[in-house]
């Protein structure tokens, strides 16, 4: 290979002269150089942008070998389906007639820049959410589940439920992306007229039927992936090692939490993959200040799997990293590297509510720190769940589909 001091003689020249001419524009640019752009790409407007330039360079966008390592760099963006927004250059309708609702979408490395989400009408108006994943928006009434995706609204419709009374919704989660060959559906659901009647119920997507497995005294409210295993959290903060084959089940993982404490301080906190920690998040009531600074102080955890039992160990400071979540229990929750990349700030969280878009909190020590005085003092920092949808963090489907 020649060093660029060495492309100045007639053979250099003549060989570059033949290799431009051979390009007829932009489109023909080699998949190399491409890609090697998609690495330089900063925010999910530009790799969309990338993306619809022209065929060849979505090609390029859709072999790029690592575009879920996006989903760490970049914030999610934030769905915000109870602002109605104008858009006439969208259609009010799917292909299959069915309304359309347009929805905000909030980029925060581009908050400036307007972004809209089309989601089918019915999602609201008969149906209940259970969860996002992958992209995909998974909600459900009675025996009925559906599966759609947020940003281009193709759906996928599981079997009935196995149930012989309609359901409802405590969680639900994809094990992988909608279009792998091993991607399975996890549902947990009780019975809508007794509520002591609890299943996890496992959909191989493509497949004819359901797993289920009966719960006894819990109901699973949080499954999260961590190095290569499934975990799950009851409405008590047990957690459970779940495994899908030979069949469906779950085994309580031993726990240790902090300050000789039996059980949970947090009022429904939730699991989130931060780089190579699990962390549970939450904040105390006594932490709560409600004369001056923040008006939620929030903690992170993260569980040390090294010991026997496993024991919950505060972080201190998440020193490169930004978290995001949402009010409805059912909503996943998600961290960002760098987040000083997109103008973001670093051991912070970025909390989705319903009337302004986020209100941003430090962690631990810094809860006061960048609590801005701007923010509404009405706001409410609870997590349940909620019959119609809440605004949530996503990241697009195209995100996960790496070298395809």
């Amino acid at each position: 290979m020649q060093s660029h001091s060495k492309i100045s003689g007639t053979s250099a020249s003549t060989t570059t002269t033949r290799a431009v001419c051979g390009l007829r524009g932009w489109a023909d640019l080699p998949e190399g150089l491409l890609q090697s752009i998609v690495a330089l790409l900063g925010s999910f407007l530009d790799l969309l942008a990338f993306a619809g330039t022209c065929r060849s360079w979505r090609a390029a966008f859709s072999s790029y070998p690592s575009k879920s390592t996006f989903c760490s760099l970049l914030p999610p963006l934030l769905i915000r389906p109870n602002i109605h927004v104008s858009a006439p250059h969208l259609p009010s309708k799917g292909d299959d007639g069915r309304k359309l609702r347009t929805c905000q979408v909030i980029d925060l490395a581009n908050p400036n820049t307007p972004l809209r989400s089309q989601i089918p009408q019915e999602t609201f108006q008969k149906l209940c959410f259970a969860g996002s994943s992958y992209g995909q928006l998974i909600c459900g009434s009675g025996r009925n589940c559906l599966v759609v995706n947020v940003f281009t609204g193709a759906e996928v419709s599981p079997p009935q439920l196995p149930l012989s009374e309609d359901a409802y919704f405590n969680s639900g989660m994809l094990t992988a992306p909608i279009a792998s060959p091993d991607s399975h559906l996890l549902v947990s659901v009780q019975s809508d007229q007794d509520y002591t009647q609890r299943s996890l119920l496992d959909w191989p997507v493509g497949s004819h039927s359901w797993s289920e497995l009966q719960l006894n005294d819990s109901r699973i409210e949080q499954i999260v992936e961590f190095n290569g295993q499934f975990i799950a959290m009851d409405e008590v903060c047990r957690l459970y090692s779940l495994s899908l084959a030979p069949q469906l089940d779950l085994q309580e993982i031993t726990t240790v939490w902090w300050d000789d404490m039996d059980e949970c301080p947090f009022l429904r906190p939730w699991l989130v993959v931060c780089g190579d920690m699990l962390l549970i998040v939450g904040y105390h009531f006594h932490y709560i200040s409600l004369l001056s600074g923040a008006l939620a102080s929030y903690k992170a955890y993260h569980l040390d799997m090294s010991t026997e039992p496993a024991t919950w160990v505060e972080a201190a400071k998440l020193e490169n990293h930004a978290l995001f979540t949402g009010g409805d229990v059912r909503s996943p929750a998600f961290s960002s590297t760098s987040p000083g990349r997109w103008s973001g700030r670093t051991n912070c969280l970025y909390y989705a509510h319903d009337t302004q878009p986020w209100s941003l909190h430090g962690l631990g020590n810094d809860a006061d720190a960048v609590w801005a005085d701007s923010t509404d003092p009405d706001l409410v920092f609870k997590r349940t769940w909620y019959r119609q949808l809440q605004p949530f963090w996503v990241y697009p489907s195209m995100l996960y589909s790496d070298g395809q």
